[in-house]
């Protein structure tokens, strides 16, 4: 095998969305690396893969102590960036192949770690391929992160539940309990409030909606992408809860079935929800009030979008405690398994209460794989779930609101604030494939 060089250096990149803890994977990957002898510098990659292809590389085990730890309450990926960059598979692709390799030994990078998704781990999975064909000693390994919940199988055998989706359902539990009372007291004038949950073509954040009202005492809908439901559907139930209740609120999956909205795609191919010229929400409430209401007043529709994933406040415990634990235990299985695997949470289904534990899973097997809404948790009705999915959520959300750590005039959020300056190069300069025609 080719080598690195003694000390081997750490790179952790960030891919994909953001989600409320996923700084507290960073942190965790960044200590528990420390526990291991023969480990050097640890980097970070600005803006993902883009970063490492660009070789702008920050040093990460040299900033403040105080900084880092404050790693574990920053949301969202304002430290270190990250991207919806996807590595090709064409011979034009080649040449970002070669490139990473390039940066990776330049900077006698031996462990590289990617947080992130379906796509995060896709890439993780394709480094580590290309480093054995090519002989080079470099262990890849994954730490999973998406808000969506959609990473692994319905079985639930490969990850339980990932992190970034306990705090995401925490604030749509929240906002909810928010929502149900601005119903109440604006019905009159405004009887029917549509809101959009994020998570493309699953519906697990479209279903926390319930779990601020576990025990169905408020009008509430919720639709899935999973169901197949359309306009023709929500309307006919929005009608009967108005008679029934004079009041519904609503929530719509981001990908709840509209037809295409002329929307712009992300570097992954996905349809980039949020850039279209319309919306899952614009056109059920267009539609509710084109065709008339049963009572007097309109829909409203509201989307709170990237505001459900970035909420400091709304963070989970639990989710914070899981996302900083598979960090570490990602740096675990790194050191003494080798390249190729995955960081999982699982849950002990025979223990009293919650309880999760950790294990791995092979890149190659979770790259790409991508769940729905398991359909024994989609209630006869297809507008709400069942209370399996209720017993499963539930303890991912916490029971405890979160302190804020608070610094300055008003008592605002402390975040961390990592020092960015680049690493100096050196490789030559590079323009990713991708890129190239977006210069001018």
């Amino acid at each position: 095998m080719a080598t690195i060089g003694d000390g081997k250096n750490v790179l952790v990149a960030l891919g994909g969305g953001p989600s409320p803890v996923i700084n507290a994977s960073l942190l965790g990957v960044i200590w528990g690396c420390r526990d291991f002898d023969g480990i050097g510098a640890v980097y970070g990659a600005l803006h993902g893969i883009e970063g490492v292809l660009t070789e702008s590389l920050v040093r990460l085990d040299t900033q403040d102590p105080v900084e880092l730890a404050k790693l574990r309450v920053t949301p969202a990926s304002g430290q270190i960036g990250t991207c919806r960059y996807k590595l090709g598979k064409d011979a034009a692709a080649q040449e970002d192949y070669e490139r990473i390799l390039d940066v990776l030994m330049a900077h006698r990078i031996g462990y590289f770690f990617y947080i992130g998704g379906n796509d995060s781990m896709d890439t993780a999975s394709k480094v580590s391929a290309l480093a054995h064909a090519r002989g080079v000693e470099l262990v890849c390994t994954g730490v999973p992160k998406t808000i969506d919940n959609d990473l692994g199988d319905e079985a639930r055998t490969l990850i339980d539940h990932t992190p970034g989706f306990g705090s995401c359902a925490r604030w749509w539990a929240m906002t909810m309990k928010d929502a149900f009372e601005e119903n109440r007291g604006m019905y009159g004038s405004e009887p029917v409030s549509v809101y959009q949950a994020m998570g493309r073509d699953a519906g697990f954040i479209t279903a926390a909606a319930r779990l601020a009202d576990p025990e169905r005492k408020e009008p509430l809908q919720l639709y899935f992408a999973e169901t197949g439901q359309g306009i023709e559907e929500l309307y006919a139930n929005v009608c009967g809860a108005l008679k029934s209740y004079g009041r519904a609120v609503v929530v719509v999956n981001e990908g709840f079935s509209i037809g295409e909205d002329g929307g712009a795609r992300d570097g992954f191919g996905h349809l980039e929800y949020g850039a279209g010229e319309t919306t899952a929400m614009q056109n059920a409430v267009s539609a509710l009030n084109r065709r008339g209401l049963p009572v007097h007043g309109n829909a409203t529709g509201q989307i709170p979008g990237v505001m459900q994933r970035n909420a400091s406040a709304f963070r989970s415990e639990v989710d914070e405690r899981e996302a900083y634990e598979v960090g570490r235990y990602a740096a675990e299985i790194a050191m003494k398994e080798g390249t190729g695997w995955m960081a999982t949470i699982l849950r002990d289904e025979t223990a009293p209460g919650y309880r999760s534990y950790y294990s791995k899973v092979a890149l190659e097997v979770i790259a790409n794989t991508a769940r729905q809404l398991p359909k024994d948790w989609i209630a006869p009705s297809g507008n709400d779930v069942t209370d399996a999915y209720i017993r499963y959520a539930m303890p991912l959300i916490g029971e405890d609101m979160r302190g804020i750590e608070t610094a300055g005039p008003g008592g605002l959020q402390d975040f961390a604030n990592l020092d960015r300056t680049p690493m100096p190069k050196i490789c030559k300069d590079y323009i990713p494939v991708n890129c190239r025609n977006m210069i001018q």
